[in-house]
C-alpha cells in the first residue's frame, strides 16, 4: 500500500490535490485542515497517505500531520462511516475540537457537521470516546499557509461542497467576509466556524 506522497504540488483544490511523484500525478483527497497548510502549487509537498481499496476503485486519502491520519483511521473503523464522510468530519471541525467532542459525549456539536446525523454522532461517541486519548497534541492546528486567491464565489462554492446549502453558504460566507478580510484559507476557516456554531 501507498503510505506516504513525496513530490511536486501540481494541483490544489480544498478537497483534493495532485502531486507530481517523478512524472507520475497522484490524484490526493485530503481533509480541509490539510488544504489550509499546504505550500502554493509548484511547491514541494510530503503527504501522510491511507491507501482505500474497493472493488471498483482505489482511492489515496493524504494529510499533514499523523494525528490526521489516526483521526481518519479511527473514524472510518466506525460501523456506516466512510471515508468520504470521515473526510468531511475532519473537513468540518478542526481535529482538537473533534478530539474534545468526542470525549465529552458532545452529540450536538457532533450533528452540527454536515453529513452527520443523530444516530451517528452517537455512534462515533459510543465507539470513539475511549480511542481518542493521546491524540490531543498530535492533532494539534498548525498556522494556514501561503495566501491563494481568494473571492466570494470560490469561498461559496468550497461551502456547498462540503455539504452546506447554497442558503447557508453564502451566509457563512458574509458573515466571514464582515468579520474581516485574509486569505482563502482564513475565510473559508473563519465560515466554517461560524456555520458550525449555528
Amino acid at each position: 500500500m501507498i503510505a506516504q506522497l513525496r513530490g511536486r504540488l501540481v494541483r490544489k483544490e480544498p478537497q483534493e490535490v495532485v502531486v507530481d511523484v517523478s512524472g507520475v500525478g497522484y490524484r490526493v483527497a485530503i481533509p480541509l485542515s490539510t488544504f489550509y497548510r499546504l505550500c502554493d502549487v509548484g511547491g514541494e509537498v510530503s503527504l501522510l497517505t491511507h491507501t482505500h481499496v474497493r472493488e471498483d476503485a482505489l482511492a489515496l486519502f493524504g494529510f499533514l500531520t499523523a494525528g490526521e491520519q489516526a483521526l481518519f483511521e479511527r473514524l472510518i473503523a466506525v460501523s456506516g462511516v466512510g471515508p468520504r464522510l470521515a473526510l468531511s468530519i475532519l473537513s468540518g471541525i478542526e481535529a482538537p475540537d473533534l478530539v474534545a467532542a468526542l470525549k465529552a459525549s458532545d452529540v450536538a456539536r457532533l450533528t452540527r457537521i454536515p453529513g452527520v446525523g443523530k444516530k451517528t454522532a452517537e455512534r462515533l461517541v459510543l465507539e470513539l470516546k475511549d480511542k481518542v486519548q493521546g491524540l490531543e497534541a498530535s492533532a494539534e492546528a498548525v498556522p494556514a499557509g501561503a495566501p491563494g486567491a481568494s473571492d466570494h464565489d470560490d469561498l461559496v462554492s468550497a461551502l456547498v461542497h462540503l455539504g452546506y446549502s447554497r442558503a447557508e453558504a453564502e451566509r457563512g460566507a458574509d458573515r466571514a467576509r464582515k468579520e474581516g478580510d485574509g486569505r482563502f484559507e482564513d475565510l473559508l476557516r473563519r465560515s466554517l466556524r461560524i456555520l458550525s456554531s449555528r
